[in-house]
């Protein structure tokens, strides 16, 4: 799933930031969501992925080798450098990242730079990824950061695809609460309107800034900025502390409320319901609000 830099980037994926990848993957099993293997970055960090037929996918990130995080922030990684921030910042366990799907990452870089968004330079790196029967390939990416100086809680990046790894996903996505993708991801902002222009300049839409408004449409998705007043209405969760951006919800398609909530009470997890919306608060292993919407 690829835009070239004309058109609006969709949504590729979100960075979880975790303190332990065996308690995200133990919380996300009871959440009745598959996880793949674990994934090993050559900078230091590692994940465990959880994803969608709809393209999209989640990444719990810990921390597997401080010594080469450390040596990579010092040589200029961004993703780290910024991982680094956000926990130094937020904590351990959060929502730190959106990642939109380009198909050139060095023209969204230089966009960055052009705006004065540019978080740092691009990364290229390549890392093996494992399907659930043990069959391995090597996936490479190019990825290109966009940043508010004023907003440490967040960023945004652009992930070009290399090469994708000749694997099979099908297991992967088959989750037993019925997901099947992530319709909207939910950021709390004290001044919603200064953050148009960063997200306008990362989704490479140049009309959404003008537009003005919380809600902004990807391809697949879409990414709406309230204030702590409305997303506590809106969710019945406390908004936290302030923030100029923080990603703070995942909103899921599931194809069966009911039985998605038989699941979430069968494993102890407990959830409130509000129409057709199971709502899932944060917990260790699970950095932001979960909400598992019913879509037919």
């Amino acid at each position: 799933m690829t835009r070239s830099p004309s058109g609006i980037h969709p949504l590729d994926h979100l960075v979880l930031p975790t303190r332990s990848l065996d308690t995200a993957r133990a919380r996300l099993n009871a959440l009745g969501f598959v996880v793949a293997p674990t994934g090993i970055h050559p900078f230091g960090t590692q994940n465990c992925c959880v994803f969608f037929a709809d393209g999209t996918y989640l990444e719990p990130l810990a921390i597997g080798d401080h010594k080469a995080a450390t040596k990579a922030i010092a040589e200029g990684n961004v993703f780290v450098a910024r991982d680094r921030l956000y926990r130094d910042g937020a904590g351990e366990e959060g929502f730190s990242a959106i990642a939109l799907a380009t198909g050139d990452a060095e023209a969204d870089h230089a966009r960055y730079v052009e705006a004065g968004l540019s978080a740092g330079d691009a990364l290229s790196f390549s890392r093996a990824f494992t399907d659930t029967s043990g069959k391995s390939d090597s996936a490479s990416f190019k990825l290109a950061f966009a940043s508010d100086s004023k907003a440490a809680d967040a960023f945004l990046f652009a992930v070009q695809r290399i090469a994708a790894p000749k694997t099979d996903r099908a297991a992967l996505q088959d989750h037993a609460n019925g997901a099947t993708g992530i319709v909207e991801i939910v950021a709390i902002s004290d001044v919603p309107a200064e953050q148009h222009r960063l997200i306008s300049v990362a989704i490479n839409d140049q009309a959404a800034d003008a537009q003005g408004g919380a809600f902004f449409h990807l391809p697949n998705a879409v990414l709406t900025v309230l204030d702590a007043a409305s997303f506590a209405t809106r969710f019945g969760i406390p908004a936290g502390a302030p923030s100029e951006l923080r990603f703070a919800a995942v909103i899921f398609s599931i194809r069966n409320i009911d039985a998605a909530a038989s699941l979430l009470a069968a494993n102890a997890i407990e959830h409130d319901m509000s129409g057709n919306d199971i709502i899932v608060q944060p917990a260790s292993g699970q950095g932001a609000a979960f909400i598992f919407r019913e879509i037919q």
